[in-house]
């Protein structure tokens, strides 16, 4: 297991981990450990390699009944001679 030392923390980031320890019945030691697990697990990795459209469509897929409208189109005209 690897050791992590944060130095210097607010006293309010320490005041908040020492009131969430206590709730859950950790040390603070277990409960950063168990913020850490809970973020870190449960997110996919990000890698360089997604493709935009991935990327995008997991972004907005939370949102429902969204529908792009559909743009009227016109026929290409016809491109002047000189």
């Amino acid at each position: 297991m690897t050791n992590i030392t944060l130095e210097p923390l607010q006293p309010q980031i320490t005041q908040r981990l020492q009131q969430r320890a206590s709730k859950n019945g950790r040390s603070i030691e277990a409960e950063i450990t168990a913020i850490l697990s809970s973020v870190l697990i449960s997110e996919p990795p990000q890698t360089a390699s997604l493709g935009l459209a991935t990327a995008i469509q997991r972004h907005f897929a939370g949102i429902e009944d969204f529908e792009i409208p559909e743009i009227p189109r016109e026929p290409i005209r016809t491109p002047p001679t000189f």
